[in-house]
């Protein structure tokens, strides 16, 4: 009798333990849903309001000093080449200013597929202002046949700094958060510079040479929009927007808005 009851209480103990070896608790398989839950993150609303306007300038246009290049890089241009810090258009606008909506997005938007692209050609960075989501991918090119090497020299994003020492480079990167703006330089030539704009979103524009810029696909909403200058810093104007509704927000920069 005592050889049988030994014999059950093994069968048991047998039992149980292959139980909880297989997982049979509840906190393990509440623990193997828990990654999927945080890709189920709510996605920004596409929408359909448009925010455009002007950067007008205001004042007398800085004199600018041709730029110094080097034996090598000035065998690109028959021209003076000028610094592009302030670039005034001839209709009294101002060119490489970023805008962006800074307050009043919700949601997480995912990165383009379409990369940004920034190229190394004669010397100067083309675009020298430019705007990518944070994962973007940024296309670096070289077009130059000769050295250069791009440096970008963000206070949040983790930097990047390397050579790229022949005609038809490419190498790619991006920044995973957001930062407004990141400087990039060429060390080999030190008179290089470009700005590029990291936000989270994709709602943001650089004005061209008719100093305009436009935002698109607007959820409805109250925002904050800040234009930024590379001289004349930033400026901030608050909108309300409905659905299918455009407005027009216009910055204007100069001395004074420096002083």
């Amino acid at each position: 009798m005592k050889i049988i009851k030994l014999f059950i209480l093994s069968i048991f103990f047998s039992y149980l333990a292959i139980t909880l070896g297989c997982g049979g608790g509840g906190d393990s398989t509440s623990e193997d849903k828990a990654p999927s839950a945080t890709k189920t993150a709510s996605m920004g609303p596409a929408g359909t309001a448009t925010v455009s306007g002007t950067i007008n300038f205001t004042g007398e246009a800085p004199r600018m000093r041709p730029i110094k290049h080097d034996a090598e890089c000035a065998a690109f241009h028959e021209e003076r080449v000028y610094p592009q810090n302030v670039v005034v258009n001839d209709n009294n606008t101002l060119k490489y200013v970023f805008v962006y909506v800074k307050e009043g997005i919700s949601g997480s938007y995912d990165p383009p597929t379409e990369q940004a692209v920034i190229d190394q050609k004669g010397c100067s960075y083309h675009p020298h202002v430019f705007g990518v989501q944070t994962g973007q991918t940024i296309k670096i090119l070289n077009s130059d046949p000769l050295l250069h090497n791009i440096h970008a020299l963000p206070k949040i994003n983790r930097s990047f700094n390397f050579g790229m020492p022949k005609q038809g480079d490419v190498r790619e990167r991006s920044f995973k958060k957001a930062e407004v703006m990141v400087k990039i330089k060429c060390d080999v030539h030190p008179w290089m510079s470009a700005y590029c704009g990291v936000v989270d979103h994709p709602y943001f524009s650089v004005s061209g040479d008719d100093g305009t810029f436009t935002i698109k696909n607007l959820p409805a909403g109250e925002y904050v929009i800040e234009a930024w200058q590379e001289e004349y810093g930033t400026s901030t104007q608050s909108i309300t927007v409905g659905d299918g509704e455009s407005k027009t927000v216009n910055f204007t920069f100069g001395k004074e808005s420096a002083d």
